[in-house]
């Protein structure tokens, strides 16, 4: 498998992305200054001009849930009702979302926080080009060292492949327990893309089904 360095090579993300490692736990102090706290990472996102996105969104959308939760789910990026309202996941994909956590007996808000790779959209909903996941790691590193959960979700192809650092499919990275930064990580489909593909929710459902058990072996 290639290397996290190799991977973001072939995008496109040179020097400018391992400078950009994750902030250290809050209260810290990083040669760079001091880590994030919510306050500062909100007031970031949401006058942040580092890629060309800044100029075209609503508003930039941190992510919505409880800041100690345990599950955090992670999509790809804000679409147009999400930039619309400042929430990921509002739409149609987010009311499938509710009832995939509702499956599993999670709900939105209850030891569940979720955020995007991308905190603003891309224009047309088009896929997210590398200097912006670039742009954006920062954030949620910082969410990620913030909140500390105990496992992650992984929804569709541009977050698995970011989280990861690999080209793989989707269809070769879920059905596994991977691990980032030692947190069990699970790769499932994106809701967007189930509303699409209606066959494929059995599967997703078989991920949903593995991140449970994962979580109760914990």
């Amino acid at each position: 498998m290639l290397s996290r360095d190799d991977v973001f090579s072939e995008l496109g993300i040179g020097p400018a992305w391992r400078l950009r490692e994750a902030p250290a736990a809050p209260g810290t102090v990083t040669e760079s200054g001091p880590a994030y706290t919510w306050d500062t990472l909100a007031d970031a996102v949401a006058h942040c001009t580092a890629c060309k996105l800044s100029a075209t969104r609503t508003q930039g959308v941190l992510g919505v849930g409880d800041r100690n939760a345990d599950w955090l789910i992670i999509g790809e990026a804000p679409g147009a009702d999400e930039d619309a309202q400042g929430e990921p996941f509002v739409g149609q994909a987010g009311k499938l979302l509710d009832a995939m956590l509702a499956s599993i007996g999670l709900r939105r808000g209850d030891n569940v926080y979720i955020a995007n790779v991308l905190k603003s959209r891309p224009p047309g909903n088009r896929n997210p080009e590398p200097d912006e996941i670039a742009a954006c790691m920062p954030y949620l590193l910082a969410q990620i060292e913030l909140i500390r959960p105990k496992l992650i979700v992984a929804l569709g192809r541009f977050a698995a492949q970011t989280l990861l650092a690999t080209d793989e499919a989707i269809a070769r990275l879920r059905g596994r327990v991977h691990r980032y930064r030692g947190v069990p990580l699970i790769v499932t489909y994106h809701p967007a893309y189930l509303l699409r593909n209606l066959p494929d929710k059995a599967r997703a459902w078989e991920d949903l089904c593995l991140a449970r058990r994962t979580m109760k072996g914990l």
